[in-house]
């Protein structure tokens, strides 16, 4: 896509006198108050700027890591050669004379994250292959040291199981849609799920992109448009997600909508507390069901900026009716330098064609045999 979604950005960034934009190089990461980051003129740290959140770390702590947080430095660079020799290997020609794969594809045990979240997306048997992903190449690194998950807290990287109040509530969505929060893909439940295009996942929909990568809380979505890029005013913080063209607006100051009021990616509400952005969300729709929560969902989320220009992200999600306790993870938000190209989200979009074609054509049959 050669076309730049500029238009916005320029506008905002005319709006908000005086910001202006940083970049860096990664290092460590630090919480502390510094003088050394860049301000706005009232005094702020200035967020503006664009970021990768591309990463090999998952969401939740693999099995084989259990009651580890952090990552060796052995395990760092055997994790970082696989995935570069895997790279290497899975973008170079195929063999003409090679053998037809087995039926139902690949699915001979998989040796890092990333592999086994590409074959989900139709890797094992042909989806997007190397060339159109841009996933991360390093682990989560926080103060030096590599991380085994984004989830710090329950202790165990682990998000916390589903009450069985909200496992009865999925079950009955699922049982005709597939989850809103699914990849493209995703099959859902019953195959009356094709029926009409509002069972369709949102992301497929293009309303918001897969993965929970809008947010709140905003997820890396490990395949590519890995870009975020904030506006920073006195009154207001806004986020575009290269993902989706997916946009938030923070306003920093003030109240809550009231409860009536449900917004897509929830209402959000900022303030300061000293260095750090801390912005409260609620006001979610249930059309979204983040990971089957509820819409009494709460997150959380604390933006702190280092002096290298990185972004300490750290989230706390709760809702009751979910899950049994809060819980929360972190990761860093880098300094880019990239360009953000558009997102042509319904370019090619022959799934959702095809289900509204259908659902014109049943009307169609229906109205023609009451007559």
């Amino acid at each position: 896509m050669a076309n730049r979604f500029l238009a916005l950005v320029v506008i905002l960034v005319l709006s908000a006198s005086g910001v202006w934009l940083d970049s860096g190089t990664v290092t460590a990461q630090s919480q502390q108050a510094s003088s050394a980051i860049p301000r706005t003129p009232d005094g702020r740290p200035d967020l503006t700027g664009v970021y990768d959140v591309a990463t090999m770390t998952p969401v939740e702590r693999p099995a084989e890591y259990e009651g580890r947080l952090h990552l060796t430095d052995e395990e760092v660079a055997t994790m970082v050669q696989y995935e570069e020799e895997r790279n290497v290997r899975d973008l170079a020609p195929l063999d003409p004379d090679r053998s037809a794969p087995p039926v139902g594809g690949d699915t001979s045990p998989t040796n890092s994250y990333l592999e086994g979240l590409f074959r989900l997306g139709g890797g094992t048997v042909g989806g997007y292959n190397l060339f159109w992903l841009s996933p991360g190449d390093r682990p989560v690194t926080i103060d030096g040291r590599a991380r085994t998950s984004l989830v710090v807290d329950p202790e165990n990287g682990r998000v916390p199981p589903m009450s069985q109040e909200a496992r009865q509530r999925m079950a009955a969505l699922l049982a005709t849609r597939a989850a809103p929060d699914a990849g493209e893909s995703d099959s859902g439940g019953a195959s009356s799920q094709y029926d009409a295009a509002d069972r369709r996942p949102l992301a497929e929909r293009c309303i918001l992109g897969f993965g929970s990568t809008s947010g709140p809380p905003t997820l890396p979505n490990y395949f590519y448009n890995n870009l975020k890029f904030i506006v920073q005013t006195e009154d207001w913080v806004m986020i575009y997600n290269e993902m989706v063209h997916d946009i938030r607006v923070i306003r920093i100051g003030g109240d809550h909508l009231p409860l009536n009021v449900k917004q897509w990616m929830g209402n959000s509400v900022g303030q300061w507390e000293g260095d750090t952005l801390v912005v409260e969300t609620t006001n979610f729709t249930d059309k979204t069901r983040f990971r089957g929560s509820g819409e009494n969902l709460k997150v959380t989320e604390r933006f702190t900026l280092a002096e290298d220009g990185t972004i300490l992200y750290r989230f706390t999600v709760e809702d009751p009716s979910t899950w049994d306790r809060a819980w929360t993870g972190e990761y860093p938000w880098n300094p880019s330098q990239d360009e953000i190209f558009e997102y042509a989200c319904h370019e090619g979009n022959y799934a959702l064609d095809t289900v509204l074609r259908g659902a014109r054509l049943a009307d169609a049959e229906a109205a023609e045999s009451g007559r």
